[in-house]
């Protein structure tokens, strides 16, 4: 992923999915060290106190762990945190706000379904 310094999503949390994006795809897997915090500055051109704010992000949601005077690893289990975080964030951010909706417009629950499986036949 490539950090888009004009998003509106702050650098620091552009860089933890990144890291996030690699672990999910297997581009990162458990035990394996990530790039250091100089290395990501000097990748994007980044303050490396920026790239230090982004690997603490997962460091404290038990993602990356730290080997004294190595650097940081990929902790066991990472990626099926970070698929559970994901879709906790993905029903607060498009589900409970598209039932809100429903429910103001009168779309009942078969309909909302309805739409999504027509959705989804459309991908095909």
């Amino acid at each position: 992923m490539a950090v888009d310094f004009s998003d509106n999503k702050s650098i620091f949390l552009q860089i933890a999915e990144m890291i996030e994006n690699d672990i999910l795809r297997g581009i990162l897997r458990e035990d394996e060290q990530v790039l250091s915090t100089n290395e990501i500055a000097k990748l994007y051109n980044i303050n490396p106190n920026t790239a230090l704010k982004g690997i603490s992000v997962l460091f404290a949601d038990d993602i990356l762990y730290k080997k004294r005077g190595v650097g940081m690893f990929v902790a066991s289990g990472a990626k099926e945190k970070i698929l559970n975080k994901r879709k906790k964030d993905f029903s607060i951010e498009y589900v409970q706000p598209m039932l809100r909706e429903a429910k103001a417009i009168g779309v009942t629950k078969n309909e909302i379904l309805k739409l999504i499986i027509d959705m989804g036949d459309e991908d095909k």
